[in-house]
């Protein structure tokens, strides 16, 4: 099973329409990634379908980067009681 940064990439490169080879953990949804507030919300959505989870929102849209969207997921599924590979 791809871990929770490798699937959190993949989602990223899905809705943004990119390579997931351009995606590193460091990159910023908007500044780097290009990432509009209608894709973020996108984001989220997928993220949440990716991982069969629910996060709160304003929560998830606060989180700036790829390896911070990783970390949140990670946490919000152990939360949730759902596993994950890191």
């Amino acid at each position: 099973m791809a871990t929770a940064q490798e699937r959190v990439i993949a989602v990223t490169a899905r809705v943004l329409r990119l390579e997931t080879s351009e995606i590193r953990p460091e990159h910023n949804f908007t500044v780097d990634l290009g990432a509009e507030s209608v894709q973020s919300v996108e984001l989220v959505a997928m993220f949440e379908e990716e991982f069969g989870i629910e996060m709160d929102e304003d929560a998830a849209l606060s989180v700036q980067t790829v390896g911070g969207a990783a970390d949140f997921i990670v946490g919000v599924c152990k939360a949730q009681g759902v596993e994950v590979d890191r």
